[in-house]
This record gives structure tokens, C-alpha cells and sequence, in this order.
């Protein structure tokens, strides 16, 4: 009976023991995870980030490679600020094509391809109104801020929303958009339907910024003031080499045959008299084919952020920037020239300036960065076929005579064919309706015609794009640049290298690697540093920011967030 009253008694001990010690334990750790709270060393997880501002770049035609190419030459604060301190996306593509301006620009920031956003291009033809539409124009409104045409846009043809459109939903019209780019769509587009503003770059004779009574019914204050003071007439000055030109050792020869010419300039050679060539060459718009037209976006999109006072409170803002002059310049002068070394060693300059400025006014760590391109480019056919490789300029004579000779053989008539648009036939239905044949037995019959044309890689069909549903390789890339109310009943894809093009200056427009592989870089608040050679495409950019800033992503969204970049 003792022996039972020992035993108990020392149970009774223990288990006060364990409490004792569990609770002393359970206080401690409660204590340490406090203290590394209070520190700073772990946190709460947070549902999203909330930038001050985003600011999404679009690098008109910037190839992927110029990032490595001309890396020794950048300094450490525009390119290579965004590099090392962000996360780049090394085999980032455009997963449709074609691959031009007004649909890069949609595909970037409505987070989709043109088979849904609709943008299938710059211009196209459509079979309804039995017309060539231009991607952002609309006579519905007015120009601002000049007398001529150039403001009469607005982003109707856009079918989806933007990711800025997101910002504008998300925080009740409260957050700021502002878009600004030399081209009228590399504004409007990126600006969404309910962007505050868009501007862009009027040349001519006039050198100012406008915009569309679809925003606005007159510029504001700040804006006109901008342009009155003629800040533009710094750059009416010579264009020479930022550097020693003998240091551009990642380009070409100066001189060479596959570089286009300014009208009064003999040879495509530094330096550039741009106050000789003013008048010949359309005045301030000739500032467009220089660097000094991203330059002068750079002052207007700084004048923006202060103005505007964009990133200034709690609200994300949004300021969209397309620096346009770099297509400009490559269309002339091609991706392996002088000319566009130059270009990028002074827009490095000015994403510096830009990222200087946004640490100043923003706050440094306050605001999100993305960098991407609307397209890139291929070096200089002629170029090409010179050092031996693949590489062809077909003419369009030789292919419409062939093709009207081959319709009217098969079907008594060329009226079959009602137009030819971005490498796309469009076919007449009512003539095919009346010659009681079927629309898809006849475009197979065309398809099957042009396939043997040199120079054509692969012909598709409207039929094939609707019955089949690719997920790799040309086919996918073709349809989802496909848009069954917009696009052809006959899509054609030339051989690598070859295309419509001339024998000077760089083009784009292809499914092929070269016009697909395009820079991306996020840079900032919520984002990790870091690399991926993982692929990811054009519609990604989109959801990404939408995740990061915890919202919805636009309405046509198909890409996915990149979740490597988000912290």
C-alpha cells in the first residue's frame, strides 16, 4: 500500500514536470519567433505586392541579343541596373506572328494573342467593311493638340482588357495610366480603354505631343506647356557615336551596302548633319530615325511622372513607356549596323535617367519594372545571302502573276481572290457561293497551288485553323495569330530568312526565331533576382503583374504568371 502512495506520488511529480516544461519551451519559441519579427527576419506572408508605381517598357524591335552583344559597352545603371539587381527571362518569345508593332504591343499588356485580343496586326484588311483598317485609328474622335489627322485613335479594335485597364478597375479609377511612345500605337494600345492619358509624337513641322478626344477634350496644362517650351529643339543637333565608333567592334562596317540612306546623305555613315537633312528628311520627324526620339520619350514620360505625380500615393499607378525610335532605326539601318549599336548605348543612357529619376521621386524599392520587346528583327537578307546563308527576297510581281494565272485556269475567275493582307488571302464567299463550290475545298485547292511557289515554307487554312488545335512548333505559332473574324481563308509562312523585303535595313514580321526571341526583364518591388532559360512567352507578362499586385489579369488572359519572378 505504501509502495502504491510512492508511486503515484512520483507520477503526480512528473507529469507537473513535463507541463512545466512544455509550457517553458512553447513560451520560449513564442518569444524567439517575436523577437524575429521585430527584426525584420521573418514576416507575416503577404497576399500581394503593392507597388507605388508599375512601369512596363516596350523596346521597339529589340532582338534578345542585344542585351549580350553590346553588354560591355552598357554601363551599370540602365540595362545592366536591371539585369543583376532583376530577374531576366532569357528564352522569353512571341508565341504567334506575325510579329509586328500594333499586335506586340496588345499581346504584352492584355496578357493573350490576336486570336483573342484581335490586333492582328498593324494594318489589315477587313472583309467586312471591304477595307484596310489601321489597328488604333478611329474617326469617332478628334485630335488633340494639332490640327492634322494623327490624333484621331483610340483602342476600339482592341477586343480584351489591358493589365492596365486591371490597375484602373482594381483601385476604383483611382490609379493613374499614362502612356506615352513616339507611335500612336505603342500609346494607345498599351494604355488600355480607360487609361487617364495616352500621347504620342506629332512631327512634321509641329514637334509636339498630342493625343485623342477619346481621353481628353484638350491637352492639359503641364502638356502644353511641355511643347511651348520647345525642349524637343536640343536634339536638332548632329548625331555622331556615343563612344570612339573603332570601340563598336559588335557591329558591322559603317559603310556597307545593306544600310538605307537619309534623303541628302550620300553614304550610311557617321556623323549625321540632322540640321542639313532637317527639311529633306520631314523635319521633327526625322528625330524619329535617331536616338534622340527615345530621348525626347524619356523627358516627356519624367515630365509625366512629376505632373501627374504618379506613384505618389497609396494607389498603384501605371506609366506605360514605348520607346519607338529603335525600330525606326533598325528599319534603315538593320540589326547588324553602327547605327543601332549607337541607339542602344544611348537608350541605356536613358533608362538610367528614367530609373534615377523614379529612385528620386518614387522612392528607390517602391515602384515595379518590366522591360520587354513588340517584336524583333533578321539581320539584313541581302546580308545574309551574301556570307551564304539561308536567306531571300521574293517579289510580290512574280507571285500575284502566278497565282491570278492558277485561279483563273481552275475557277474561270480571279474575283475569288477579294483581297491580300499581312501574307494572308482573303476570299470572296459569294463568288465561291455562286460558282456552287465549297469554301474549304477551295481553299485547300489554293493552298495546295502556292505551296509550290519557292520561298513558302507552309501554307494553312482557314479550315485547318478552325478544326485542329496545335501546341507546338509553326502551326501553334500561326494560330494563335489567327482570329476567325479578322484573319484569311489562306495563311502563307515563308522559308527562314526569306520574305518580302528589300535589300537594305532590317524587317520582321515571321513565326521564326529571330523575330520571336525578345527581351524580358522584371525589375523591383515584389520581384526576385534571378534567371530562367525556362521558355516563357509574350502573354506572360501580364498575369504576372496581375499576381504580383493581386488582382484579376485581363479578361482574354491565356498566359500564366511566371512564378519564379514573383518574391
Amino acid at each position: 500500500m505504501q509502495n502504491k502512495s510512492l508511486l503515484l506520488l512520483f507520477l503526480v511529480v512528473l507529469m507537473g514536470f513535463n507541463s512545466e516544461t512544455v509550457n517553458a519551451q512553447r513560451k520560449s519559441k513564442k518569444n524567439k519567433v517575436e523577437a524575429l519579427k521585430n527584426t525584420g527576419d521573418i514576416s507575416n506572408p503577404s497576399i500581394a505586392s503593392s507597388p507605388k508605381l508599375v512601369v512596363g517598357i516596350v523596346v521597339d524591335q529589340m532582338r534578345y541579343d542585344y542585351l549580350t552583344r553590346f553588354w560591355d559597352q552598357y554601363g551599370d545603371g540602365g540595362f545592366k541596373r536591371l539585369v543583376n539587381d532583376g530577374f531576366n527571362c532569357k528564352n522569353n518569345h512571341f508565341n504567334y506572328a506575325p510579329t509586328v508593332t500594333g499586335a506586340g504591343h496588345a499581346s504584352v499588356y492584355t496578357g493573350t494573342t490576336p486570336s483573342v485580343h484581335g490586333i492582328i496586326a498593324n494594318d489589315w484588311y477587313d472583309k467586312y467593311s471591304d477595307e484596310s483598317v489601321y489597328c488604333a485609328a478611329d474617326d469617332n474622335y478628334k485630335s488633340v493638340g494639332t490640327t492634322s489627322n494623327a490624333g484621331k485613335m483610340s483602342p476600339h479594335r482592341m477586343q480584351t482588357t489591358t493589365i492596365t485597364d486591371q490597375v484602373r478597375l482594381h483601385t476604383q479609377m483611382r490609379g493613374k495610366v499614362i502612356a506615352v511612345a513616339i507611335k500612336d500605337r505603342g500609346a494607345v494600345l498599351p494604355g488600355g480603354h480607360s487609361a487617364n492619358a495616352a500621347y504620342w509624337f506629332d512631327g512634321g513641322d509641329a514637334g509636339n505631343w498630342i493625343t485623342s478626344s477619346y481621353y481628353m477634350n484638350e491637352l492639359p496644362k503641364w502638356v502644353s506647356e511641355f511643347n511651348s517650351q520647345k525642349s524637343v529643339n536640343q536634339y536638332k543637333k548632329p548625331w555622331t557615336t556615343l563612344k570612339d565608333i573603332n570601340t563598336y567592334k559588335e557591329s558591322g562596317a559603317d559603310n556597307n551596302n545593306y544600310e538605307g540612306l537619309f534623303t541628302g546623305h550620300s553614304t550610311p555613315t557617321f556623323p549625321y548633319d540632322l540640321v542639313g537633312l532637317w527639311d529633306n528628311n520631314g523635319k521633327y520627324s526625322l528625330l524619329k530615325s535617331t536616338p534622340y526620339g527615345n530621348s525626347l520619350t524619356t523627358d516627356f514620360a519624367l515630365e509625366a511622372v512629376d505632373k501627374e505625380s504618379l506613384g505618389a500615393d497609396s494607389d498603384t499607378d501605371f506609366l506605360a513607356i514605348s520607346f519607338s525610335s529603335t525600330d525606326y532605326v533598325g528599319h534603315k539601318w538593320g540589326v547588324n549596323s553602327k547605327e543601332v549599336e549607337d541607339t542602344y548605348l544611348r537608350l541605356d543612357q536613358d533608362l538610367k535617367r528614367l530609373l534615377d529619376t523614379l529612385d528620386k521621386k518614387v522612392g528607390a524599392g517602391e515602384y515595379t519594372v518590366f522591360l520587354t520587346a513588340d517584336h524583333a528583327a533578321i539581320n539584313v537578307p541581302a546580308y545574309l545571302r551574301d556570307q551564304k546563308l539561308p536567306g531571300a527576297a521574293l517579289v510580290s510581281d512574280d507571285f500575284n502573276k502566278r497565282l491570278s494565272e492558277y485561279l483563273k485556269y481552275t475557277f474561270g475567275t480571279t474575283d475569288i481572290l477579294k483581297n491580300t493582307s499581312n501574307n494572308q488571302l482573303f476570299l470572296d464567299y459569294k463568288v465561291i457561293k455562286g460558282l456552287d463550290m465549297e469554301m474549304n475545298e477551295v481553299e485547300e485547292s489554293i493552298a495546295r497551288e502556292i505551296i509550290q511557289y519557292d520561298g513558302i515554307y507552309k501554307v494553312f487554312t482557314a479550315n485547318q485553323m478552325w478544326q485542329n488545335q496545335y501546341s507546338r512548333g509553326i502551326p501553334y505559332i500561326v494560330q494563335n495569330g489567327y482570329n476567325q473574324k479578322r484573319s484569311g481563308e489562306v495563311l502563307m509562312v515563308f522559308d527562314p530568312g526569306s520574305g518580302r523585303y528589300g535589300n537594305t535595313g532590317s524587317t520582321h514580321g515571321s513565326p521564326w526565331n529571330y523575330d520571336t526571341h525578345a527581351p524580358l526583364l522584371f525589375y523591383g518591388k515584389g520581384i526576385k533576382k534571378g534567371t530562367t532559360v525556362s521558355r516563357t512567352e509574350i502573354p506572360d507578362i501580364a498575369p504576372t503583374i496581375a499576381a504580383l499586385l493581386g488582382m484579376n489579369a485581363p479578361s482574354g488572359t491565356t498566359g500564366e504568371p511566371i512564378k519564379e519572378v514573383i518574391k
